[in-house]
């Protein structure tokens, strides 16, 4: 069973996770509006993946017996002035939810809750993952420059991704590839 203090944390962290779908949807609309349908599926890719992440947290609040709480989200920006700012804002928005989880995974330390510390390992590895490759497109996207042919092979390379190895294994049971 979940103390009061882990419970509504682990709500807030669901909350912070559907959000972040919501911000990344958001981010689809804009890369369609402008053409990017690259940036748009990458995004795509991004935004089912956070909402499993809000998942995971709903069926363990569940799983420990606690009572979900849903709470309003917040409406995101829905306009950046480039594709750099979009992926920019978006990688300042996974650096904040790597301080939540590092947060969470403190408060559990604290509470003695080591079942919520190893349910939160597995995010602390997403984060890495979720910074290194949002990263890795802004490094692209300085390379490309803001229009013309690096950009759209840019677009064309984004059009490629799939969900991250360590999300596909935890929907699907399979344990992730070694990278």
């Amino acid at each position: 069973m979940l103390s009061p203090t882990i419970e509504d944390a682990l709500n807030e962290q669901l909350n912070a996770e559907a959000y972040s779908g919501y911000l990344y949807l958001s981010m689809v609309a804009y890369f369609e509006s402008i053409g990017l349908k690259g940036f748009a599926k990458w995004m795509g890719a991004q935004t089912r993946e956070e909402f499993f992440h809000a998942n995971k947290f709903y069926n363990y609040i569940i799983e420990r017996s606690g009572r979900v709480s849903l709470k309003t989200i917040d409406a995101p920006p829905n306009q950046w002035e480039s594709p750099l700012a979009a992926f920019a804002a978006a990688y300042e928005h996974e650096r904040k939810v790597t301080g939540l989880i590092n947060d969470l995974v403190g408060l559990a330390r604290e509470e003695k809750d080591h079942a919520s510390e190893i349910f939160l390992q597995w995010f602390v590895t997403e984060q890495v993952e979720e910074e290194a490759s949002v990263e890795e497109v802004i490094q692209k996207l300085k390379l490309a420059g803001p229009q013309g042919a690096g950009l759209f092979m840019l677009d064309n390379e984004l059009s490629q991704r799939v969900i991250s190895p360590l999300v596909a294994a935890a929907m699907t049971g399979i344990p992730a590839p070694a990278a």
